[in-house]
């Protein structure tokens, strides 16, 4: 609602409730232009901060959000129109301070978020680039923020990790030539604001120092904006980190950023969780580690009971993906419970190990996993087999590594050869001798 007079604005807070966002129509970006007033008597402060009325200014009914999203949506001159994967901001001082894509949200709310950009660009006019900003409340309802006719912080992360950039999707838009395709090729990035610590040449010392340490990272990409000036919160440049998911780019950021300056790429994420409900079952499970080992397949071990710490349990399969494991496999005996458990709770593929246990040989195991309900699937191997199931979750991760799948090519091929050279040697030496040597 436009306010023009302290009678006005006071009127939108009755309305509207406080806190109260107000802002101000003209050059209002990165933090500037806004100002919360909190109750009726912070009205005036609010106005004179943004300078005063006669500046053009408005007020917005606060937005009690969880979470920040934002759509880039492009637009061509023949009115075709493409939207980007939906991204989460974190901001720190009104100002974009991080950028992870995709953001962690579910399926339902990424549908929503996309179909309101999409509508939000067709009611407008022009051709190119649009960010639009969305808040995301509590409730689950996905709110307008904003619309920025334009390449955007926001999108940055699109140059490294998308088929087609935001500038070039820009170009293409306002030159009229078919829109690239905007979806991401690789599976996450997190992009990195470098904003001013300090004024002057401490400041740019800074800069360097970070950027010195982000050259080290395995997927990391710099971007120097090459501004004369330093000013604490100014953008001087950005970081992008790409990766096999959310969780490592986050891990290596955050190492980045660590006040010991900690070695970056030593902050590798577990591909793989190897989970069992006793430790009992680990002579059995060993063989999973040893063929990732094999593969140079980073995993965690853990012991996680789906009947002794269900909470444990609960949590470890909640935050799996987030976390970055893509793979879990998970080993248990007797009613074998805990691979079922886990597949309910995570979206993740769920391998399950039966354990031999001291009495039914291990079939109360094999048939507790895999008489799963439907709608809850659970890759089975055989009794005590952990080894195939490392094989299996290799094979998993290599539909989208084309180097772990060169290697189980090559796995395979050794295999053969191993087999070959065996059934030469008996027909050669004769079995006593085979068996004798």
């Amino acid at each position: 609602m436009q306010i023009d007079d302290l009678e006005g604005a006071k009127r939108a807070g009755d309305l509207f409730g406080y806190p109260l966002m107000v802002k101000s129509k003209r050059l209002a970006y990165d933090g500037r232009g806004n100002a919360v007033a909190k109750t009726a008597e912070d009205l005036s402060s609010a106005v004179a901060v943004l300078g005063g009325f006669e500046r053009g200014l408005y007020v917005e009914k606060w937005a009690p959000f969880i979470k920040e999203l934002a759509v880039i949506v492009a637009r061509g001159r023949d009115n075709s129109v493409l939207c980007y994967p939906v991204i989460e901001t974190i901001h720190k001082e009104n100002i974009c301070h991080i950028v992870k894509a995709p953001a962690s949200i579910p399926w339902k709310i990424q549908r929503q978020a996309t179909d309101i950009a999409y509508k939000a660009v067709s009611s407008l006019e022009g051709a190119g680039v649009f960010a639009i900003e969305l808040f995301l409340t509590r409730d689950g309802q996905v709110l307008l923020n904003e619309v920025a006719p334009r390449p955007h912080n926001s999108g940055h992360h699109t140059i490294e990790s998308c088929y087609t950039s935001q500038y070039e999707q820009h170009l293409r838009a306002v030159i009229g030539l078919p829109l690239g395709d905007p979806s991401m090729k690789t599976p996450a990035a997190i992009m990195y604001n470098i904003l001013g610590e300090e004024e002057g040449e401490r400041g740019f010392r800074l800069a360097h120092q970070l950027i010195g340490r982000a050259l080290s990272i395995k997927g990391a990409a710099i971007h120097w904006y090459d501004k004369p000036e330093m000013r604490k919160q100014r953008k001087m440049g950005h970081i992008t980190i790409v990766g096999s998911s959310l969780g490592n780019v986050e891990a290596q950021l955050n190492a980045l950023l660590s006040e010991e300056g900690r070695d970056c790429q030593s902050a590798v994420q577990p591909c793989v969780g190897i989970i069992m409900g006793s430790d009992s079952d680990l002579p059995v499970m060993k063989d999973a580690a040893r063929i990732l080992d094999a593969f140079d397949v980073p995993y965690e071990v853990r012991i996680v009971s789906a009947h002794r710490t269900p909470d444990v349990m609960f949590r470890y399969a909640s935050s799996a993906q987030e976390r970055g494991v893509q793979v879990i496999i998970a080993g248990a005996g007797g009613a074998a419970h805990l691979p079922g458990m886990v597949a309910s709770l995570t979206p993740l593929p769920v391998i399950g190990v039966p354990v031999r246990a001291s009495v039914l040989d291990g079939l109360d195991s094999l048939l507790s996993i895999v008489q799963m309900p439907r709608g809850v699937p659970v890759a089975t191997v055989a009794v005590n087999n952990a080894t195939n199931a490392g094989l299996l979750a290799v094979r998993m991760l290599g539909v989208g590594n084309p180097d772990l799948l060169a290697r189980m090519s090559q796995y395979q091929e050794d295999t053969k050869e191993d087999v070959l050279t065996k059934a030469e040697k008996l027909q050669r030496e004769g079995w006593e001798s085979y068996l004798n040597p």
